[in-house]
């Protein structure tokens, strides 16, 4: 066994590491699921202003002395319910809105840090991660969310396709639809909210994304898309870890690499199949 793998099998028996995997595991789990669904239903940028917007609720628990993650869940859920209805009254376009929203409260975020010295220094942490500072609480939160992701897609799995695919049609059906994007809109805010520490906020728009937008380039049923997108985005985190901690690089950059990495091999695979079956 080598130097360098004998240190890094030591590093993964240590609890702090063996926190950040699991957390890896259960925010790439749960924010994979919830992206199949916000990448079907266009609500990609959505999730790129609510990742940008989030670092407001940090710098205001910092602000009030408070933790900064307990008061970021809030936030971004009630963050994400006044742009969610803005978005819909608003006579400009969305991505115009959201671009608008999210690159002012960056701004006003990053000069509100700047003037606290003590944080100040861990802006980088924020914009960009550290999911080795992972608490048991953090474990525990992205555990129940991720059941409670799972139930309520689970439940409602019909109405999903349904908007997914027509929602004028989904309405024709009885399905809530306005009910049906609170509710999406309100996890999609709370994974962001939770997920923020493993990738910070400039990367979890791609976190989200990525696993997403390589399951549906290989999968061929909705079921099967969810279940992989789930399962990309949970190993990819957990890789990225893995990877950071083996040539010491930071960790939401690595994982976003991993999960780049597996799309652009569904990408080859994808355009593979395409031609074998046009060779027919």
């Amino acid at each position: 066994m080598t130097t360098e793998a004998g240190s890094l099998l030591v590093l993964l028996g240590l609890p702090f590491m063996q926190r950040a995997l699991l957390a890896g595991l259960l925010s790439g789990a749960v924010g994979g699921l919830l992206g199949s669904v916000a990448v079907l239903r266009q609500l990609s940028f959505f999730s790129d202003a609510l990742g940008h917007s989030a670092l407001l609720g940090l710098t205001l628990g910092v602000v009030l002395g408070l933790d900064p993650t307990l008061v970021l869940i809030p936030f971004a859920v009630l963050f994400a319910l006044v742009v969610s209805t803005l978005v819909q009254r608003s006579r400009l376009p969305a991505d115009a809105l959201l671009n608008i929203i999210y690159s002012s409260s960056l701004a006003v975020a990053v000069v509100v840090l700047s003037r606290f010295p003590r944080y100040a220094g861990s802006l980088q942490t924020l914009l960009f991660g550290d999911i080795l500072g992972v608490s048991s609480r953090d474990l525990l939160l992205l555990a129940v969310l991720l059941v409670v992701v799972a139930v309520v897609l689970g439940f409602n799995l019909r109405a999903q396709i349904l908007l997914s695919l027509d929602e004028p049609l989904a309405r024709s059906r009885g399905v809530a639809a306005d009910v049906q994007r609170l509710l999406f809109v309100i996890l999609l805010a709370m994974v962001v909210a939770l997920a923020i520490k493993a990738v910070g906020v400039l990367l979890i728009s791609a976190f989200v994304v990525i696993p997403a937008s390589a399951a549906r380039l290989l999968s061929r049923s909705f079921n099967s898309y969810l279940l992989l997108s789930s399962c990309l985005g949970a190993g990819g985190a957990v890789l990225g870890l893995v990877a950071s901690a083996a040539f010491n690089l930071p960790s939401g950059p690595s994982v976003v690499i991993v999960q780049l990495l597996s799309f652009l091999t569904a990408l080859a695979i994808s355009a593979s199949q395409r031609m074998n079956s046009s060779s027919w």
